[in-house]
């Protein structure tokens, strides 16, 4: 897949500290890819130890760039802590926040989830959200940005996929409130809300999905630098993004 991100730096992002939970693919890797572009400091995380870590490095060396990798488990609150007090030591304040760290489910009927899938993607989608938001505010001054990688799923029903819809119906009610409650300090906060976008997350839905219709990865991250360069006294409420193709057709039988 293509990552169409700007070709060449303004240096527009220079000086500023963007967070990227998720950050070693996909979506999370665009939006770290675009942010460095524009000369901005990047610390993106992961779980996995030998993925974040190549993913800092490539991003590094191919654009001269400052870029660091931190291993992080957002379903626990130390771990998240441990993130945030790596920020402050290392760069004393966050300029952006880019809750984007997600999983989704496979189609799965209410009385068939178990617990324990259930509590991995609340935990995962909805109180990541929370904690790296709560723990990146005394970091954050006006004029920072937070924006919550939410899907278009937060408006749209998906039957068998009771979890994940619940969560992220959660972040969007949450991400709703924080907007209100920040705004009085300047910090704008955004619902960002991708329709189909080529990930392998669909490996954990719809792995026979079609990707043909399917937004890149580098068109969401296009849209997620301009929320973040817009003047300081403008607010995007929602970032909402579909394929102009339209549906993606499940073709597993």
């Amino acid at each position: 897949m293509g990552e169409n991100v700007p070709a060449s730096s303004t240096h527009r992002l220079a000086g500023k500290v963007a967070v990227i939970t998720g950050g070693s693919s996909g979506i999370g890797y665009a939006i770290a890819k675009a942010f460095v572009k524009e000369s901005c400091s990047v610390v993106i995380t992961g779980r996995n130890e030998e993925k974040v870590k190549a993913a800092a490095h490539k991003l590094s060396t191919e654009h001269n760039a400052k870029v660091v990798a931190e291993v992080c488990d957002v379903r626990e609150p130390y771990s998240i802590d441990a993130l945030f007090d790596m920020v402050q030591t290392r760069f004393g304040h966050v300029d952006i926040l880019i809750n984007n760290a997600g999983i989704s489910q496979a189609p799965t009927a209410v009385e068939n989830t178990s617990v324990e899938m259930w509590r991995e993607i609340i935990d995962i989608d909805l109180n990541s959200i929370f904690l790296c938001t709560r723990a990146a505010l005394p970091m954050m001054k006006r004029g920072g940005t937070i924006i919550n990688n939410i899907s278009a799923a937060a408006k749209q029903v998906f039957p068998q996929f009771a979890a994940y819809t619940a969560a992220k119906t959660g972040a969007y009610g949450f991400t709703r409130a924080l907007r209100d409650e920040l705004m009085p300090r300047g910090i704008r906060v955004t619902a960002l809300m991708p329709g189909a976008t080529s990930t392998d997350i669909w490996q954990q839905s719809m792995p026979n999905a079609s990707r043909d219709g399917m937004m890149d990865v580098g068109t969401v991250a296009e849209a997620v630098l301009y929320a973040v360069l817009l003047p300081p006294e403008a607010n995007l409420d929602e970032l909402l993004i579909t394929p102009s193709a339209g549906a993606v057709e499940n073709t597993e039988q």
